[in-house]
């Protein structure tokens, strides 16, 4: 049983990994560029949809709200930083997306306060007992959720004229702007999009602790930036795996070998290891 509660745990955080992550392989995969402000938006969709739910009661109706500004703000960064940046080193872009994301820490702790923010009343934190297993509710909302975004994320990809849009400008930008394909307007949708998800793990993270503070998206961010590079940069089906890998591995490792490793570094030990092994990461993309 213990086994299986681990593996589950396991599951729950490697899901709530993928929707962070699967942001930063959309962005990587179409510019070239680790977009680290990525953690900003995660910690902004956070307090949006703990402010919202806090004044209105609807959880919904924060995780709506969170995505929408989120998504916005991450089509301005696109266009204020990155896109000025196109022709110049990746290393430009990288560094620019740091100072971002400082600056973005920093504002969050004038605008709502230093010392975090929580739910006035946290929803969806009975218990549900599913095989003998005891879960919170926000547990199983979460996986659902996560479930639910990354199979629509998949459908569009695969299945819709934007999807096919992503793909051929990921693959060949010059010969699918020749077919018609605006990339500018792919690179919006894709902000927009991996913006969006990332503003909603944040809530979901919020649900899980009941706590947000500035500073919360820093190590979600050096998880998510260690998944990409497992997965194989760029390649979406290889950072889902990899998510769910990591999750379960911290999971189990908290338990067998929290005694000398944090369950943080678990994450970096675990690069490290697959580095060592295979530099181009468990799913290279081609």
């Amino acid at each position: 049983m213990l086994f299986i509660e681990l593996f589950i745990q396991g599951l729950i955080q490697g899901s709530t990994y993928a929707i962070i992550a699967v942001g930063l392989t959309l962005v990587y995969g179409l510019l070239r560029v680790l977009h680290v402000a990525h953690a900003g938006l995660f910690t902004l969709g956070a307090y949006l949809g703990v402010a919202v739910t806090n004044q209105t009661g609807s959880l919904s109706l924060g995780v709506l709200v969170a995505a929408l500004a989120a998504g916005i703000v991450g089509m301005g960064i696109y266009r204020l930083v990155y896109e000025p940046m196109l022709n110049k080193p990746p290393y430009v872009a990288l560094i620019a997306s740091i100072g971002l994301y400082i600056g973005m820490e920093e504002l969050f702790r004038l605008v709502f306060g230093p010392f975090g923010l929580s739910f006035s009343s946290a929803p969806l934190q009975s218990v549900v007992v599913v095989f003998g297993i005891h879960l919170r509710a926000c547990q199983i909302i979460a996986v659902v959720t996560n479930v639910v975004l990354l199979g629509a994320l998949a459908w569009v990809a695969q299945k819709t004229r934007i999807g096919t849009g992503w793909r051929a400008t990921v693959d060949d930008p010059q010969m699918s702007a020749c077919f018609g394909i605006d990339p500018i307007k792919v690179r919006y949708r894709v902000f927009f999009a991996g913006s969006a998800l990332a503003a909603v793990a944040g809530v979901l993270v919020a649900l899980l602790t009941n706590l947000v503070e500035p500073t919360m998206g820093a190590v979600p961010s050096y998880k998510s930036l260690a998944i990409i590079v497992l997965g194989g940069l760029g390649n979406v089906m290889g950072t889902l795996i990899a998510s769910l890998i990591l999750g379960i591995i911290e999971a189990f490792g908290t338990i067998y070998i929290g005694d000398f490793l944090d369950r943080d570094a678990i994450a970096f030990a675990f690069l490290i290891i697959v580095l060592m092994i295979k530099p181009t990461g468990l799913f290279t993309s081609r």
